[in-house]
């Protein structure tokens, strides 16, 4: 069973992202949160294992409460909920460990998906909204762009093949498709990149594919 909490200080929003999770089978709705500061002290008290975040809140945002979430010893997967409005404010929340968002009026059975895939240990992300956040928020200054390009050299060319893929926001099927490999083959390679990069998730793998001119 998949535990999940809500974090929103939208009680409408918890109560409909709460219908949608309790029908699913294998999740369950463990615990809600009005703000950062509470959820922190929710999955301090028992175990967790994906968390559905939204980024502005009183008390405590969904930025520092990421951070300290992944602090905690046994930390849950961050999904950050968020808004075209509210791109820098994800950015800084990708950045911060979250391993994907959602948009808050996305389908129902692609919040279900999004769930059941970070908890398997992989980021969701929404193509379309990954690369424009990647793509209309990227400031970073020279010695880390430099720094990004070194870790990308560590890379062998079909590495950097399927980073460029990954970073566009393409699945692991839809990388074996266009490069004409096995699925499995794609994950090991995605397993190496990220070593390689020194990151914890693809979507951090995505921003230092940015960073470092890889993708435009």
């Amino acid at each position: 069973m998949i535990r999940t909490m809500i974090v929103d200080d939208d009680g409408l929003v918890r109560l409909a992202l709460a219908d949608i999770l309790q029908d699913a089978p294998g999740i369950t709705v463990a615990a809600h949160a009005p703000d950062g500061r509470e959820a922190i002290q929710r999955a301090t008290a028992q175990r967790l294992d994906v968390v559905l975040m939204d980024v502005r809140m009183p008390h405590m945002d969904g930025i520092e409460a990421t951070r300290q979430l992944l602090a905690l010893p046994h930390p849950p997967k961050v999904v950050m909920l968020t808004t075209f409005d509210l791109d820098q404010y994800v950015y800084d929340g990708l950045a911060a460990g979250a391993v994907g968002f959602l948009l808050k009026d996305t389908d129902p059975a692609q919040i279900i998906q999004a769930v059941e895939v970070v908890a398997d240990g992989h980021a969701m992300l929404h193509p379309v909204a990954a690369r424009r956040l990647i793509e209309h928020h990227h400031h970073t200054a020279g010695g880390a762009s430099a720094a990004a390009r070194g870790r990308v050299e560590r890379l062998t060319p079909r590495e950097t093949d399927v980073l460029g893929l990954l970073a566009g926001g393409a699945s692991n099927a839809e990388i074996a498709t266009g490069l004409g490999m096995r699925e499995s083959t794609v994950k090991a390679h995605v397993s190496r990149i990220l070593a390689a990069l020194e990151v914890d998730n693809r979507v951090q793998a995505a921003l230092c594919a940015k960073d470092a001119g890889l993708t435009r």
